[in-house]
């Protein structure tokens, strides 16, 4: 259903690969990713479609992730290369495209933009209750649940409903709330903010109308004769989300609410699987792409410790981190980590995936991980450590490491020679720590 009903902004966006590409004119060049009026009617001559139909077509691409905008421009995202092959991608792109459902179709104009916003707020309880009827919904008992979750927002923003024609309550002075108070001999009222305004269903109608409306238009439900049905996609798209809430309420280690670099910290300690969990949870609790640029920032960080762990959270992530991560495969930071990622996400088997590195590369890694293990591991720990390198003999080890240039390269030298049990070689890598800090 989601290939269906995505088909015709496959179809634009394809197009533009091909006809808008580099060194190519007739783009988007407004910052906005918005195709020019002759790029339209050129797209819709080679697609047989109308102009209109086209711009439709390429907005559906963007908010589905078709479509990629980087600066001023737009290129095509990850989910369009992988759609023949992957029916995640065909999937993500389509539950993309229904948590952008309400920019999916124009909002109505005559309405203010906070009541909108309310509405949109309330609408995921209205799908929860469609998903638990598992059939066709009254319109009106819609309205109705709708209208008591839009009171329950305001209620805890502590808002008075007011509508025009009303009066907003007095201030209290002397005698207030004895019934002489209101001059009519009965006890004086105000505006309860727990009840609804008085004319709210009828204000609610219209922007129920137009949710629903928007909502049928991604393919979510059905929308007719006074009732809504969710779709088997989109009643698949609402258990996934409720699944996320609950994946994101057992956190394991409660890191939930953290920065990607404290969530990563508080993983530190755990063990693989619970760490994994924990990175599940984290990643369900926030949008996929911001989740994405929080591990890649806390990977360029000084912790080395961070840095690992991060690639290990954007393995959980999957297919969706690729472009991000390619985009820092030249970094030479967090470029081996990068290439590993990316050669286990094409398929190598991950105890072979370190053949993609070259030797000084290889080197690099073993030098940060070392770091890591200094700073956060134990002395034996740091021994082991050496039987990990790719160099046969420790001298070569040495020489190879004095010469890839990584910034900590000292320090792992120095802990290194600390630890390490033997004399002689504690010694051969202290010089070696002394030559490098000297420039030797």
């Amino acid at each position: 259903m989601a290939r269906i009903g995505l088909a015709g902004p496959v179809r634009v966006a394809r197009w533009a690969d091909a006809a808008l590409g580099p060194g190519s004119d007739g783009a988007a060049t407004d910052g906005k990713a918005t195709l020019s009026a002759a790029t339209a009617e050129r797209a819709g001559a080679d697609l047989g479609l109308s102009a209109a139909q086209v711009r439709a077509d390429w907005d559906t691409a963007r908010l589905a992730g078709l479509v990629e905008v980087h600066g001023d421009s737009a290129r095509p995202g990850w989910r369009l290369r992988a759609w023949d092959r992957d029916d995640s991608a065909v999937l993500r792109g389509w539950v993309a495209l229904f948590d952008a459902w309400s920019l999916a179709s124009p909002e109505p104009e005559e309405h203010e933009p906070a009541a909108v916003a309310e509405v949109v707020s309330a609408m995921p309880q209205v799908l929860s209750f469609l998903q638990l009827s598992a059939g066709p919904v009254p319109v009106e008992q819609l309205l109705d649940l709708l209208q008591q979750r839009v009171t329950e927002l305001r209620t805890e923003r502590c808002e008075v409903p007011y509508e025009p024609g009303t009066e907003l309550p007095a201030t209290p002075g002397p005698g207030a709330g004895h019934p002489a108070a209101s001059g009519s001999g009965q006890p004086a009222t105000s505006p309860d903010p727990a009840d609804p305004a008085p004319a709210a269903d009828t204000t609610l109608a219209p922007l129920l109308d137009w949710a629903l409306r928007a909502l049928a238009a991604v393919g979510a439900l059905t929308y007719g004769d006074g009732q809504a049905t969710l779709t088997p996609l989109g009643n698949w798209a609402v258990w996934v989300k409720l699944e996320q809430i609950c994946v994101a309420a057992q956190s394991p280690a409660g890191n939930i609410e953290q920065s990607a670099e404290d969530m990563l910290r508080g993983c530190a300690q755990l063990r693989p699987n619970a760490a994994r969990a924990e990175y599940r949870a984290w990643l369900a609790a926030r949008p996929v792409g911001s989740a994405v640029t929080e591990l890649i920032q806390a990977a360029h960080g000084e912790d080395a410790l961070l840095r690992g762990l991060a690639f290990e959270a954007l393995r959980v992530v999957g297919a969706p981190a690729e472009p991000d991560v390619r985009g820092v495969v030249d970094e030479p930071a967090v470029r081996p980590y990068a290439l590993l990622w990316l050669a286990e996400h094409d398929g190598a088997d991950p105890e072979d995936a370190h053949e993609v590195l070259t030797r000084e590369e290889a080197t690099w890694l073993w030098v940060d991980t070392a770091a890591a293990v200094a700073d956060h591991g134990e002395a034996p720990m740091l021994v082991r450590h050496l039987e990990s390198a790719v160099q046969p003999t420790v001298p070569q080890l040495l020489d190879e490491v004095r010469a890839v240039g990584h910034p900590r390269t000292v320090q792992v030298l120095v802990a290194l020679a600390a630890a390490h049990p033997d004399p002689a070689l504690a010694k051969a890598v202290r010089r070696a720590a002394f030559q490098v800090h000297t420039g030797g």
